[in-house]
Parts: structure tokens; sequence; C-alpha cells
């Protein structure tokens, strides 16, 4: 992180919550509702990188496309340099997010397959008015240069380059508006071991050059020990852990970071841990379990998590954990 600790939160989260109704299946039967994020908190401060992890279908991405009302939150605050994204209009919206960008998965997907990267860039930056016409140009080389791309490349069509390319673009379009903080979704899981570490790296030096922000959303925890100062769990649409990076890796307290950590490969049998197996498969978001959402799969579930929500509390300066009896479980 390259900011001091006590700066504001650039970003602050509270209470995001992100529901959709299905459409009833009788004319006067129940409402039917996916709690894809429920009740979700945090902040990050400026210059470091969060990232969000779990099983898929936890909430992760919701969560990010949530943040920039690519999805309508359902409720909650989404507050950006102290102003809060989930109230505002579509100009005000389209402002705010010359501060606020994503890179997708996919970045076939994301990008327009008829218009040239020159024509993708141009757009961001004449939608922004952040660069006049006659100094256009120039940015995309600089833009170009900054991802590691040729010049030239500018008048190609995203089918002419493999995906550690596109993916490069994804990064080069977001950058055009000059954003204080990125959302990474699963920005490099489409992509070959190899070139994931090269986006990394690239990644981690955009940081340190440009001062940016970076909400990582991840499954692979190799990759998110690589590049995170601090990382976030979820499970069924809630956060039940929250720390730093070492903290998480060497002594996490919920059952269910436990269990997922314990899933990373290790090569030198001397570090290895024993792997703990989950029973049962995640509920469905359709009908979570009452209480703790997790208590269906815990070995360690009592009558009290089946009753009472846990809530997210510190137990540390810098550790978080959504449990009942976190501090026995260490």
């Amino acid at each position: 992180m390259t900011t001091a600790q006590h700066t504001q939160p650039l970003l602050q989260v509270n209470d995001l919550k992100q529901h959709f109704f299905l459409k009833k299946e009788k004319l006067f039967g129940p409402q039917q509702v996916v709690k894809a994020v429920d009740g979700v908190s945090f902040d990050i401060m400026p210059g470091e990188t969060l990232s969000i992890v779990g099983e898929s279908g936890c909430g992760k991405s919701t969560t990010g496309r949530s943040i920039l009302r690519l999805d309508e939150p359902t409720a909650g605050e989404v507050l950006l340099f102290g102003k809060n994204l989930v109230n505002m209009n579509k100009k005000e919206l389209r402002a705010a997010r010359k501060d606020i960008q994503i890179i997708f998965q996919d970045p076939y997907a994301s990008l327009n397959p008829r218009r040239t990267i020159r024509k993708m860039l141009t757009e961001a930056m004449s939608i922004q008015k952040i660069v006049p016409p006659e100094h256009q140009e120039a940015r995309m080389i600089e833009l170009m240069s900054l991802v590691g791309l040729r010049p030239e490349y500018l008048e190609r069509y995203p089918h002419e380059f493999s995906g550690g390319q596109r993916q490069r673009i994804g990064i080069a379009r977001a950058l055009a508006v000059n954003p204080k903080i990125i959302i990474c979704d699963e920005s490099v899981s489409a992509l070959d071991v190899s070139i994931q570490a090269q986006i990394l790296n690239l990644l981690k030096q955009l940081q340190r050059d440009l001062d940016l922000t970076f909400l990582f959303i991840s499954h692979d925890l190799s990759v998110v020990r690589h590049i995170s100062d601090r990382i976030m769990v979820m499970y069924l649409g809630k956060v039940v852990e929250i720390a730093d990076k070492h903290s998480l890796f060497t002594q996490p307290h919920h059952p269910y970071t436990k269990a997922l950590f314990s899933s990373i490969p290790v090569i030198d049998k001397q570090y290895r841990k024993e792997r703990i197996i989950l029973k049962g498969d995640l509920p469905s978001p359709l009908s979570p379990p009452t209480g703790c959402s997790f208590h269906t799969r815990c070995p360690f579930a009592t009558d009290k998590c089946k009753a009472e929500v846990p809530a997210l509390r510190a137990i540390t300066a810098t550790h978080k954990v959504a449990c009942h009896f976190a501090e026995n479980l260490v």
C-alpha cells in the first residue's frame, strides 16, 4: 500500500444489498427473492488492494457490479470521495465513473468487435471530456505504452489479438479516463498461468506508477495472495471475515475461511496443512439458512449458530470475523 494508514477511505460500502426478485410461478404465490448480496460493508484506503474471495455464487462479482451500478443496488450506500453513488442521477453517475472503472473477466466479450482500439479509447476520453481532441492521439500512444502494446495496434480490431493482449486493451480502456480506483472482476481467471503472471505484474506496476487503488475479485487464492493488501471472504452474500493478507493466511478464524485456505496447493510437504473437507453443498440463496448462513456445513455449529446471525466484529485492530466462537477456533 502506498498511502499512510490513517488516510480517509477512498471507497466506503455500507450495508450494500442486491436482491433479485424472481417472477412468480403462480399469480398469488409467494415472491421468491435471491439475496445475492446481503448487507455487505467494507472500505478501501487509497493506494491499497482489497481482494474479495469465496466460492462461485457467493456474491463477489455482484458486489463489484452493484458498486458501479451496473446492477442497481436494492439498498445500501456506496461512498466515493464521500459522495453516495447510489443516489446519483444518470448525469452525476457518468461524471463519477471517471474515478471508478472496471476490468471484466472476459476481455473479448467486453470489447466491441466492430470498433478498432483507437475508437474505443477515443470514445472513453470524449464521453468524460478529460482529454482535448488535439491531445487524444498522444494520450492513446501513452496508454498503449503503459500496458505494453505497440501504438500501431490502435488500428486493429479485438479479434486480431490474443487473450492476454485483449486484457491489456481492457486495462488501457479503464485507464483512459484517469480513474482513482479500478474493480478487477476475475480479470486474470480466463488467462494461461504465464499470462496471468504478466498481467498481475502489470497491474502492480501501474498501481505504483499511477497511485491506483484496486478492488480485486477472484476465486484463485494464489493470485489473491500475490496482489492483495487486505482480503475479504464472502459466503452466501455476506462477509464472514476480513483482514490484512498476512493475518488471514497465517491465522484465519472463521471455519469457512480455514476450509477455503486449506485447499491451496502447497508443494513443500513441511508447510502443508490438513485439508478441511466441507460436507454438503452451498445452500441456495433462494432459501438461505436461518442464523449463521454457514451453520449447515460447519463442524462446530451449535443451536446458537442456527438461531442467531453473527455480527461482523473486530477481534484485532485489522481483523474482523462473523462467527459466535471465533476466538475459540484459532
